[in-house]
C-alpha cells in the first residue's frame, strides 16, 4: 500500500507536467487554425515585453499594436521587410537553408558576432508563440511551428501577420503603429523610403531607432531600397500573389 502510494506521489508532477504540454502544443496548434483567418490581438513577444516592463516598474509603458489587412499596408512594406529580411520568401517552405549553412559557418569562424538566417516565417512563428533570445529549445520549437504555418496559412497571411506583430521600437509593434508613431500617417500611405526605413531597424529594434536614424541605419535603409528595386518593385508582389 505504501509503495503504490509513493508512486502515485512520484508519478504526479509528470502527470501534470504532461498535461501542461498537451494544452500548451494544443493553444499553439488552435492559434494556427484560428489566426489562419482572425486577426491576432497580441503576440507572446508583446506579452514577454508588458511583463518584463512591469517587473521593472515601468508602468508606463504599453506593448500596443493596431491590427490592419494587408489591403490597408502600402506595398512598398512588404516588400521592404521581404528585401531587407527575407529575398526567397515567395519560394521556401519556411527555411532558407543556404542562408543557414551561410550562417553557420560564419557562426563557427566567429563566435563573437552571430549571425542569424531565420526566414519571415520562422519570425512570424517566434514573436506570436515563443519568447525572445537564444536557445536550441526555442529554435526547436521555433522549427515545429514554422512548419506549422506554412502548411496551414498562405504566404500572404505569413506576410500579413508579421507586419502586424513585429516590433519597430519600444512599446511599438505592427507596422500601422510604427506608421502612425513616426510619420504621422497609416500604413497604406508609407513610401518607399519610409519602408525601407523601418525595415532597417528590425535587426534590433531597442538599438536603431527610426525616428533617430544613426548613420549605419541611413546606409542600411539605401541598401535596402536598392534590394527592392532589383527584386523588381511592386511588380515582383503582383507575380507571387502577394499584393
Amino acid at each position: 500500500m505504501r509503495k503504490s502510494v509513493g508512486k502515485s506521489m512520484l508519478s504526479r508532477p509528470w502527470f501534470w507536467l504532461k498535461r501542461g504540454l498537451i494544452a500548451v502544443v494544443g493553444a499553439w496548434l488552435l492559434g494556427i487554425l484560428v489566426f489562419a483567418f482572425l486577426p491576432v490581438p497580441f503576440s507572446a513577444v508583446m506579452v514577454e515585453r508588458q511583463i518584463g516592463a512591469w517587473l521593472r516598474g515601468d508602468f508606463g509603458y504599453v506593448a500596443h499594436s493596431d491590427w490592419v489587412s494587408m489591403d490597408e499596408i502600402s506595398p512598398q512594406m512588404a516588400l521592404a521587410v521581404m528585401a531587407a529580411e527575407d529575398q526567397k520568401f515567395p519560394d521556401h517552405w519556411g527555411f532558407d537553408v543556404a542562408a543557414i549553412e551561410k550562417a553557420f559557418s560564419h557562426n563557427e569562424r566567429r563566435p563573437t558576432r552571430i549571425r542569424g538566417a531565420s526566414t519571415l516565417s520562422q519570425q512570424t512563428a517566434k514573436n506570436l508563440f515563443l519568447w525572445d533570445g537564444r536557445s536550441w529549445l526555442r529554435k526547436g520549437l521555433e522549427a515545429g511551428l514554422t512548419s506549422g504555418i506554412e502548411l496551414v496559412w498562405t504566404k500572404r497571411r505569413i506576410l500579413t501577420v508579421y507586419l502586424n506583430i513585429v516590433e519597430f521600437g519600444d512599446g511599438v509593434f505592427g507596422v500601422e503603429e510604427a506608421s502612425r508613431r513616426y510619420f504621422n500617417k497609416p500604413a497604406k500611405r508609407l513610401t518607399a523610403s519610409e519602408a525601407a526605413l523601418l525595415a532597417a531597424v528590425l535587426p534590433n529594434p531597442h538599438r536603431f531607432k527610426a525616428n533617430a536614424p544613426s548613420g549605419y541605419v541611413i546606409q542600411r535603409q539605401q541598401w535596402i531600397m536598392r534590394q527592392m528595386r532589383q527584386l523588381g518593385g511592386e511588380g515582383f508582389l503582383k507575380e507571387n500573389k502577394l499584393d
